[in-house]
């Protein structure tokens, strides 16, 4: 059951990556704004698996939830700034949005395939 844990936190963390994409784009045009991005999330699974070392079987309840994760905003590196001081680049927030949703389909698609090969292998 840790692939349906995996891909819900996956989704929390495409979510959240599609929300800091989403008020780059809405402070496109504030002066002084700065970009934002999350981590990797490559990243935060390797930082919650340091977390949570498994050393006995009742560390982890029956559904193996470890929790909420949260998933910090940070300041996005900048290849340039306009005369105002912002760092929102639209084509390249634009295209990072697109792959995010595509993201999402992935792994909604994954989960979906997932739960019909265990609800069949129940079933027999």
């Amino acid at each position: 059951m840790q692939v349906f844990s995996i891909a819900t936190q996956r989704a929390q963390w495409l979510s959240a990556r599609l929300g800091v994409i989403a008020g780059n784009v809405a402070n496109a045009s504030t002066p002084g704004y700065r970009a934002r991005e999350i981590a990797p999330f490559e990243a935060v699974l390797k930082q919650q698996q340091m977390q949570i070392a498994r050393t006995d079987p009742a560390h982890l309840n029956m559904a193996g939830e470890v929790g909420t994760v949260r998933f910090e905003a940070r300041e996005a590196r900048a290849d340039l700034a306009t005369h105002s001081g912002n760092t929102v680049e639209l084509e390249k927030e634009m295209l990072a949005g697109a792959e995010t949703v595509r993201q999402f389909r992935l792994t909604s698609g994954l989960v979906r395939t997932w739960h019909r090969l265990f609800m069949m292998s129940v079933r027999d």
